[in-house]
């Protein structure tokens, strides 16, 4: 079994590879491969351990059908072209479940940033325009008691539910395809409709996974639908919100504020007019960036792969039809 590793990942992963025996090349310049790049360095190997920028698309995989496996470092996995991959006979697996502890705190902190103007305030500071006491200038708003809505009740977003119950006894509104019992007997939960969500909410937050369905869900005809002083939050994926439709729905006061770890491009270009309004806080796409979630994240890709080379169940395993075929 060979190996190849796309970024310098955290080491407990490569290192639990190395353990094994396993033959494991890393890419570790610091740069992105492009697709071709990768496609030539990949030859020659039977797993690629890759990221969610690394685009693993219909040319990329029929280049690539002598890998036998990819486990992705990142929960979503909406950059692989799953239906080619298991047309392929490729077995591709992610790492869910291990970042939601720190995505939620994010999400958490976009919140208390956005509804205090924390990021501009900053900023103020850093132009040398803190001067005199203004009582009417810069003023938030209070969280406490105000209602949140949740888009997805999955892991991540029961972690935000339980943050915003703790911190600030607010009322839970979720939507979702599925129920979610668990959220309702915890945290008084309810199932909504996103009509009524977003009609009902002081804070939208975003958790839902990047599909066909959820691709630029969130434009002007839903931010119409907030309330003027609704603060958005999306920590999941950009393309799930319609930036331009974003800006605009702020320039017009159909919301009061956002907060955004996801942005669409990405990188976000500097000269985006969200960076320079007061009521928007945006930080570059860094939910699960802390050493737990990054070093659990490698440990569990290579566990993938481990579990693959002894012939056992894949705990995180995408396309079980390759495997059933």
């Amino acid at each position: 079994m060979r190996v190849y590793v796309s970024r310098d990942f955290p080491r407990k992963g490569i290192d639990m590879l190395l353990d094994q025996g396993i033959e494991t090349t890393v890419w570790e310049q610091d740069r992105p491969q492009t697709r071709e790049e990768l496609i030539r360095n990949v030859k020659g190997y039977d797993a690629l351990f890759c990221a969610s920028t690394d685009k693993i698309d219909s040319h990329f995989l029929r280049e690539s059908k002598h890998l036998k496996m990819i486990s992705q470092f990142a929960a979503g996995y909406d950059n692989i072209d799953l239906k080619e991959a298991t047309r392929q006979g490729i077995i591709v697996a992610n790492t869910p479940d291990v970042m939601r502890d720190a995505t939620a705190d994010i999400a958490f902190t976009l919140m208390l940033a956005v509804s205090r103007k924390i990021c501009y305030m900053h900023k103020k500071i850093i132009r040398g325009e803190w001067d005199y006491f203004r009582p009417k200038a810069n003023l938030g708003r209070e969280l406490s008691k105000a209602t949140i809505g949740i888009v997805g009740m999955g892991s991540i977003g029961m972690e935000m539910a339980k943050r915003c119950k703790a911190a600030y006894e607010m009322e839970i509104l979720y939507t979702g395809h599925r129920q979610n019992e668990f959220a309702e007997k915890l945290y008084n939960a309810r199932k909504v409709s996103l009509e009524e969500l977003c009609q009902k909410s002081d804070v939208i937050s975003v958790h839902c996974p990047l599909t066909d369905e959820t691709r630029g869900m969130f434009d002007m005809s839903w931010f119409k639908k907030m309330k003027p002083s609704a603060i958005f939050i999306n920590t999941a994926r950009g393309t799930i919100h319609r930036e331009e439709d974003l800006i605009e729905a702020l320039q017009k006061g159909y919301i009061w504020g956002a907060g955004l770890d996801v942005t669409d491009p990405e990188p976000m270009d500097k000269d985006n007019p969200l960076l320079e309004m007061e009521n928007v806080a945006v930080v570059p796409h860094i939910g699960s960036s802390t050493i737990q979630a990054r070093d659990a994240m490698s440990r569990l890709a290579a566990e993938n792969i481990l579990d693959f080379v002894a012939g056992k169940k894949i705990k995180n395993l995408l396309n079980p039809e390759v495997l059933e075929g």
